[in-house]
């Protein structure tokens, strides 16, 4: 079920810049919306939503706000993945990237790794991609 955005929007676009795919539309200074075809239910704009309310989860719960540096971040389990880059190639932020080899091509040493933390929203797509299981989310440590 999708997330949605309530009349206690203000408009202020701050979802519409972290949804990962591009649901959520709206003028500014007006009440948004979500497509509820394209939403990932991630939960991006709840956590970034500044009007308590305004986004509610597919339970028709408020999210819950969240500082930036608290949003959870995917963690690769190096001894599993494989380097077949699915996750580079589904993250819409450019976050992931695959480590160079360090001897030769198809090295065991390379692996997927979060190369641009800042821009990562925590949707956890790269994770749903990884036909490996090797990646996951988690809330950095304080």
């Amino acid at each position: 079920m999708p997330y949605r955005i309530t009349e206690m929007c203000k408009g202020c676009g701050a979802c519409v810049k972290v949804c990962p795919v591009g649901a959520i539309s709206g003028e500014k200074k007006q009440w948004h919306v979500i497509d509820g075809g394209r939403c990932l239910s991630c939960g991006v704009c709840a956590r970034i939503c500044p009007n308590d309310g305004a986004v509610l989860n597919a339970q028709g719960q408020p999210g819950q706000r969240m500082k930036r540096s608290e949003w959870p971040k995917p963690v690769v389990i190096r001894s599993i993945c494989s380097s077949c880059g699915i996750c580079v190639d589904t993250c819409p932020f450019q976050c992931l990237e695959i480590s160079m080899p360090v001897d030769f091509p198809r090295d065991l040493t390379s692996s997927a790794f979060l190369k641009e933390e800042k821009a990562c929203v925590g949707c956890n797509l790269c994770a749903e991609a990884c036909p490996q299981e090797a990646i996951y989310l988690a809330r950095p440590a304080a």
